[in-house]
């Protein structure tokens, strides 16, 4: 009996073809970004077009390169992995602020904070605990939704095309700070002129140190969405992971912490902790990667 052929590409054709698709996506990404980038600088407006220019970026470049959409990696996959990309940020911001609130850094809780959300729910009477039971778990599943709108205009690009891409001729290792560098360098802008989150706070640590803060964070976070693609097959875990985080540093855990005079220096994606503690998680997935997904 005749034994099938095997038509699968060499490695070297296909880690051809997926430079050739790295540099169509980079040079979109660069001009379909800048317009946007100028307007969050600018007139600190266009954030979600600004996210969404990622995923035109990966999509036109897969028209160019005839590929089909599904490459990106649309499908679910197992339900573990969604999970994990959600209760992840969860708890690295859970430990983040409890390391600012202990320390004295920041405080809990931001009474002024809880008093809008009473106003703003109508929940007149209520007291501030019950406040709190209300808002906490409302908005850490139904604001899911909400962040996942703008979380996967980036998703698409990073972990739908360019993760993928680069595994196709990296190791797993490579493939996290590749995309890591590409991710945290696309925000550059934003942070050197002043114009990202909390960066112009008093307080707040230098450019260069928060520069320095973020892309650690950035490329430590990069890895365990790097492995959480790839093992699961499907773009959706980096969308929930990207969603989860921004939910919770930015609706919940910064509102309610307490603004004292250095607290921007430690706290949200531009402070000290949050790196320090998200580093060692992105160790042990480093070290999952390279054992689980490195081809011999």
């Amino acid at each position: 009996m005749e034994q099938a052929l095997d038509r699968s590409p060499p490695r070297a054709q296909a880690a051809a073809g997926s430079r050739a698709g790295l540099v169509i996506f980079f040079c979109l990404l660069i001009a379909l970004s800048a317009p946007f980038q100028f307007m969050a600088i600018r007139y600190s407006g266009g954030t979600r077009d600004l996210m969404w220019s990622v995923a035109l970026a990966a999509l036109l470049t897969l028209v160019i390169l005839r590929r089909p959409l599904s490459s990106l990696g649309w499908g679910w996959g197992n339900w573990r992995y969604q999970l994990a990309s959600f209760a992840i940020p969860l708890g690295y911001c859970l430990v983040t602020y409890g390391i600012i609130w202990a320390a004295g850094w920041g405080g809990f809780y931001d009474h002024g904070f809880v008093a809008r959300v009473r106003d703003n729910a109508g929940l007149k009477g209520w007291s501030d605990a019950a406040v709190l039971a209300y808002y906490l778990p409302t908005t850490a599943v139904f604001g899911l939704s909400g962040r996942l709108a703008t979380a996967l205009g980036e998703e698409i690009g990073w972990r739908g095309f360019l993760v993928p891409e680069l595994s196709k001729s990296m190791s797993f290792a490579k493939v996290s700070l590749v995309s890591g560098l590409v991710w945290g360098a696309w925000h550059l802008p934003m942070i050197l002129l002043g114009r990202y989150r909390n960066n112009a706070a008093p307080g707040a640590l230098p450019v260069a140190g928060q520069v320095a803060v973020f892309f650690i964070g950035i490329v430590a976070a990069s890895v365990i969405m790097a492995y959480l693609r790839l093992k699961s097959g499907s773009l959706w875990t980096g969308a929930i992971f990207h969603a989860s985080n921004n939910l919770f540093n930015q609706s919940i855990f910064a509102p309610l912490t307490i603004q004292y005079p250095a607290t921007a220096m430690f706290a949200d994606e531009l402070g000290l902790v949050a790196p320090i503690v998200v580093l060692p998680i992105a160790v042990l997935f480093l070290m999952k990667g390279r054992r689980e997904l490195d081809r011999g």
